[in-house]
């Protein structure tokens, strides 16, 4: 006998033991654990186009609604025991595991398949290098500072003769 829930009939996808969804089967919607959220889960609605996520941050329901092209790629992470497949977005709060796995081949096709589903890149995390520090573009960068501002500079007047006439020249 199977178990009843109220969303299909069936045990939705991602409720056994490990994430593992079908990319040929969407729309899908699963629960996925958020640290921030009420209760630490949040709802995932997965389509083709979009990604919908709704969760519950100290009482306040909230629906986000991100496109797929909005994501950078699908990204392979996790140690040697168990290897998660996830739709990495610049915002982490907003990632989206796929699948969690310890079977390499598993994940190897997977991977190709999520990726050329939404036509995304394949990102190798471990060679992700940080990010160089970006330099300030300020107005103020080159100015003198406030405490040299109250001094004055140096300045040297020197007369010189030219041909009969007197003039001032100022030196820094």
């Amino acid at each position: 006998m199977r178990r009843q829930t109220a969303t299909s009939g069936i045990a939705p996808a991602g409720s056994g033991r490990s994430l593992r969804l079908d990319p040929l089967s969407l729309p899908v919607r699963f629960d996925a654990h958020d640290p921030r959220a009420d209760g630490y889960t949040r709802q995932i609605e997965l389509h083709r186009e979009r990604v919908v996520l709704r969760r519950a941050v100290r009482g306040m329901q909230m629906a986000i609604n991100v496109r797929v092209s909005d994501f950078i790629g699908v990204a392979l992470r996790g140690n040697d025991e168990a290897q998660t497949l996830v739709l990495v977005h610049r915002d982490p709060s907003l990632s989206v595991p796929l699948l969690v796995s310890n079977d390499g081949d598993e994940l190897a096709e997977a991977w190709a398949i999520w990726s050329e589903l939404f036509a995304l890149p394949q990102l190798d995390e471990g060679a992700r290098k940080p990010t160089p520090r970006r330099r300030r573009a300020n107005a103020i960068r080159a100015r003198r500072p406030k405490f040299l501002m109250r001094r004055r500079t140096a300045m040297t007047r020197e007369l010189s003769v030219h041909q009969g006439e007197r003039e001032i020249i100022a030196r820094n």
